[in-house]
């Protein structure tokens, strides 16, 4: 019977070279040994004494990449993303390589794609302790935050973020930071002067992350600038500016604005954190002018930019940390600098519709979905729903604290103007009793005394809708009118849940690695002009 014929058989050295193949490969991938270690041996080549010796004349030379070594060395940067690779590379020492290439090439792609590496590499546990423990390579990327070029500074802020999320090491750069005062200079100056958005936002989150790992450093880089030495002559003032942090995070939140929300909520957070102590809400309002920018970014945030009247109520699941973060800062300001001209102009009304506003949107957000057809097992849909109730109560915290301290301090005019443009309408007062009550029932109370003067008859109709109101306070007197004694310690906002909602978020984002990207033809990070942005994917 006809059939195909049979295949020959496999000779020893078929075998042996298939064998050979097999060993080649790193771990269960298919990139090759004998491929990385050709480009590593390169890129020692690259920084060896021999070539290190050069004139002048070849220093531009030196700034350029030859396009088969790029080509090569963003492979690797790709392959790092695969976790063989990455130990493959830390068990041949290429952090070792890195540093060595960061302490002598004065190549900005290079340099670039090597801490590009590192980030990726550091996205894996054990690597990441192991680089962090190397003192020396510590000391080399720290360095990096003070290099000109863009991409290399948005790669090491990469890393850093990276770093500063793995609890086992997180101390041990904010201590190295610390001992290190350029890099506060240095990051002021990126908030503060760049128009890269990318870089801003992961410099923000750089920034968030530290503040919310160590209050002393906070307190450190508040009190930085806040007075100029008195030994320092003037023109060396003039050479060396003095940054203060509050004004540099306000800059960068302004850039960030209208091109990254994600990027804009991580510097609300950072002017959030900075009002859990004293130095920073003084950080804040000290400086008239530095208040008035502050309180008017952010008045124009809440009335005119989140949660409109136009915006459907689900907006707020989108947008209720960075509210969160804008209310608590407001009202800290609020709190500390009342007799400031910036807070009486016609402000009170405004916020109010806004705050009642939120509040009437977290009804519908807090409503309870009816039986989903969904997939997802309980236990998910039960986590989802427990972490949404938690961030919508820091914020109905956060906006009835604010609320009350306006309703503090309406006056009969206020009111009045208030009913007539329709902020204090009876839907819109019950919605702000129904949140106020019973925490702040003596703001309330003498909210309906005003009240009763302006119309005793909606002020009637509150009464019947809220019956524990027609009974009298209980002794009359003026300190019963104090925030009641629960209202602080019923505050979860200003330092915890606030800080844990975005410590998970950016230890999410700093440890996914990211595959290598082409150059980008960015604008010097110390200009304001429009960047020209070119990606080049490899």
């Amino acid at each position: 019977m006809d059939r195909n014929p049979s295949p020959p058989p496999r000779s020893r050295d078929g075998d042996e070279e298939e064998e050979a193949a097999g060993g080649d490969c790193i771990g269960s991938t298919v990139y090759s040994k004998h491929w990385l270690f050709g480009v590593l041996s390169g890129l020692i080549q690259i920084v060896s004494p021999e070539n290190s010796k050069s004139s002048s004349d070849d220093e531009e030379q030196q700034m350029e990449l030859d396009e088969e070594m790029e080509n090569e060395i963003c492979r690797v940067w790709d392959m790092s993303m695969d976790e063989d690779v990455a130990l493959f590379l830390q068990e041949f020492n290429a952090p070792d390589i890195f540093m060595g290439v960061l302490a002598k090439s004065k190549c900005p792609r290079l340099r670039e794609i090597c801490v590009g590496i590192l980030g990726n590499m550091a996205c894996f546990q054990e690597i990441c302790v192991s680089i962090s423990s190397d003192k020396n390579l510590g000391q080399v990327l720290l360095y990096c935050l003070c290099d000109s070029d863009p991409p290399t500074l948005l790669e090491t802020s990469r890393l850093l973020l990276t770093c500063l999320s793995q609890t086992e090491v997180a101390i041990v750069w904010v201590e190295r930071i610390r001992e290190h005062p350029a890099i506060y200079d240095s990051i002021c100056f990126i908030m503060s002067s760049s128009t890269n958005v990318d870089l801003l936002v992961k410099v923000g989150e750089v920034v968030d992350k530290l503040f919310d790992l160590d209050e002393k450093l906070m307190l450190e880089w508040i009190r930085n600038g806040a007075v100029q030495p008195l030994d320092q002559p003037q023109e060396d003032s003039e050479q060396q500016p003095v940054f203060r942090i509050v004004p540099c995070v306000l800059e960068a939140a302004k850039q960030v604005r209208s091109e990254n929300p994600e990027g804009l909520d991580v510097y609300m957070h950072i002017l959030q954190l900075l009002t859990t102590v004293d130095d920073g809400i003084q950080a804040i309002v000290q400086c008239p002018d530095t208040g008035k920018d502050t309180w008017n970014l952010l008045f124009d945030l809440v009335c005119h930019e989140f949660c409109q009247s136009d915006d459907p109520p689900i907006i707020l699941q989108e947008q209720k940390t960075v509210l969160a973060s804008v209310f608590s800062v407001l009202s800290a300001i609020y709190a500390s600098q009342a007799e400031q001209e910036y807070l009486k102009i016609g402000k009170d009304l405004p916020l109010i519709d806004s705050l009642i506003r939120v509040l009437q949107n977290m009804k519908h957000c807090q409503k309870k979905p009816e039986n989903s057809a969904e997939s997802n097992t309980e236990e998910t849909k039960k986590s989802d729903l427990t972490q949404d109730d938690f961030h919508l109560k820091i914020l109905k915290d956060v906006s009835c604290e604010f609320l009350s301290n306006i309703f503090r301090v309406l006056t009969k005019e206020t009111v009045a103007q208030g009913l007539k443009e329709g902020q204090l309408s009876k839907q819109k007062c019950s919605c702000a009793f129904e949140n106020l009550l019973p925490l702040y029932n003596p703001v309330v109370e003498d909210f309906l005394k005003i009240l009763r003067e302006v119309d005793k008859t909606l002020a009637g109709n509150l009464e019947e809708s809220f019956p524990s109101l027609k009974t009298s306070h209980c002794c009359g007197l003026s300190c019963c009118r104090a925030q009641a004694p629960d209202a602080q310690a019923q505050r979860p906002w200003p330092t915890d849940p606030a800080a844990l909602r975005h410590v998970g978020s950016s230890q999410t984002r700093a440890q996914t690695p990211v595959p290598c990207i082409g150059r980008r033809t960015l604008n010097h990070c110390t200009t304001r002009e429009a960047p020209t942005c070119m990606y080049f994917m490899q």
